[in-house]
């Protein structure tokens, strides 16, 4: 700290004896602040009062001597004032200059040997110059900066204190914060497994509801199975008697045409009237017109006699009840062909059907519920259909080797369609439980879903590629022979 109460002059009179000594030891002595000054030789030529209230050295000890080291230190070392004198700019240049007073030069220390405890001392020291300029002594004063000093201790350990609180605080803080960050993780480990049960019991609802609803389905496919298999075969008597009844009304017709031709070839030997009234009679009946229409449409009734008889075939087909539902062997082309036939109605209006058939082995399945699932893909696909008139393609084919997989020879069945397809986002729920895209009233969401666990009860695969304003097409996959539905059957 700059020391702004200097008890001197650069410019007093260098101290040669007489009255400018006199003067300056007057001047020192009546002034608190401890001084002393030296001369080029490092003599000391003044010791005022306050250095030897402050030192305990006492002027008429100091004065002519070089011992002003010593009454700081336990020997003999150089003050500031001697640094200046003999210009060690080296020394000189570990202090700091005064701001206040040129070439003058500051420094503190601390002396223990001073008063009880030791004091800290604050020097200055500023050369001494004659009249022409030159360094011819030097003047050095203390003062005791003890208290400031010891204040500045205080409030630095006070800092020091203060700091290390923090540092504890924040340490107390950091591990109050880390252990609620371990609740707040504990907190989400418990909610995630909370929502983990929570899904997991909505998977198992959602099954439930789905094994529900697919007994449900099963109930009434086979209901309706047992109802168009009873149908059926109350139809096909009344069927068989007709078609049997159409050959003999057929062979009855030929005869009466050849008794026809008879009569007409006898005409010319009839008398004239009678002539005349056969002739009027086969006029007015158009006898030629109806011996050219009426094997027309008896050939017409009998095809849609035969037609009638292949529908209700294809329902004892399609329902398959007098197979018990059992695993058997089926020929995969014929089940789509009943089906094919049974949905016509919900298909011609709407869509041209192609068959592109591949030569496959028949399967082991369930008959009934393959054909459920063709059904169901088909309908779907006719739903599709936008206002313009579209095509449904029905494909198989088989699979070997690698790409058959484990289960060995497989069979696919392909349905495809060039309708309106089905958005991305959608893609990954429409075998979901009553998930559907259709109008309220329209679908009930469970069709896909019943084809996919059917499927899957085959130990099969069904995929789907679609793309909106392309199309879509449906894929199964199912293996030629089931290794293990006598011990096990898949849940759907």
């Amino acid at each position: 700290m700059p020391n702004r109460e200097h008890p001197f002059h650069t410019s007093l009179p260098a101290a040669d004896g007489g009255g400018g000594r006199i003067a300056l030891s007057e001047l020192l002595d009546g002034h608190p602040v401890a001084t002393f000054v030296i001369d080029h030789e490092h003599t000391i030529t003044h010791w005022n009062k306050a250095c030897e209230h402050l030192l305990g050295w006492s002027t008429e000890a100091m004065i002519g001597t070089r011992n002003h080291g010593v009454a700081f230190y336990a020997h003999e070392r150089q003050m500031l004032s001697d640094m200046i004198v003999s210009g060690d700019g080296t020394g000189l240049a570990a202090h700091r200059q005064s701001a206040l007073i040129p070439g003058a030069y500051e420094t503190e220390g601390f002396f223990e040997n001073l008063g009880v405890g030791g004091h800290w001392l604050h020097f200055t020291a500023a050369p001494l110059r004659d009249a022409s300029g030159q360094v011819v002594g030097a003047i050095e004063t203390m003062r005791d900066v003890t208290e400031r000093r010891v204040a500045e201790n205080a409030l630095r350990r006070a800092h020091d204190n203060l700091e290390h609180l923090i540092e504890k605080r924040t340490a107390q803080l950091a591990e109050a914060n880390e252990r609620l960050e371990d609740d707040l993780r504990q907190r989400q480990i418990a909610d995630a497994e909370l929502r983990a049960k929570h899904l997991a019991l909505t998977e198992l609802n959602a099954k439930l509801s789905m094994a529900q609803e697919q007994l449900v389905q099963s109930e009434k496919l086979a209901s309706i199975g047992q109802l168009a298999a009873g149908v059926a075969h109350e139809i096909n008597n009344p069927i068989g008697y007709i078609f049997s009844n159409f050959g003999t009304l057929q062979s009855y017709l030929d005869q009466l045409f050849d008794m026809l031709h008879v009569y007409q070839e006898a005409e010319t030997e009839a008398s004239p009237e009678t002539a005349a009234r056969l002739a009027a009679m086969r006029k007015t009946l158009d006898l030629d017109f109806l011996r050219e229409d009426i094997p027309v449409l008896m050939s017409e009734s009998k095809e849609g006699i035969v037609r009638v008889r292949h529908i209700v075939q294809d329902l004892k087909d399609f329902s398959r009840v007098d197979a018990n539902q059992d695993w058997v062997w089926a020929n995969v082309h014929g089940g789509i062909d009943s089906t094919l036939n049974i949905v016509s109605n919900e298909v011609k209006y709407k869509a041209d059907v192609v068959k592109q058939y591949g030569a496959i082995p028949d399967i082991e399945c369930l008959p009934s519920q393959v054909n459920q699932v063709i059904m169901n893909l088909v309908v779907n696909a006719a739903h599709a259909m936008s206002e313009r008139r579209g095509t449904i393609t029905v494909r198989t084919g088989t699979s070997q080797g690698l790409e058959a997989g484990p289960e060995g020879e497989q069979v696919w069945i392909e349905v495809a369609d060039n309708g309106g397809g089905i958005a991305r986002e959608n893609l990954s729920r429409i075998f979901d439980p009553f998930f559907t895209t259709k109008p309220v009233g329209k679908g009930t969401g469970l069709g896909l879903s019943l084809a996919y666990g059917i499927i899957q009860k085959h130990r099969g695969s069904i995929d789907v590629d679609s793309e909106v304003g392309r199309g879509t097409t449906f894929r199964i996959v199912l293996p030629v022979r089931q290794t293990t539905v006598a011990s096990e059957e898949p849940s759907p």
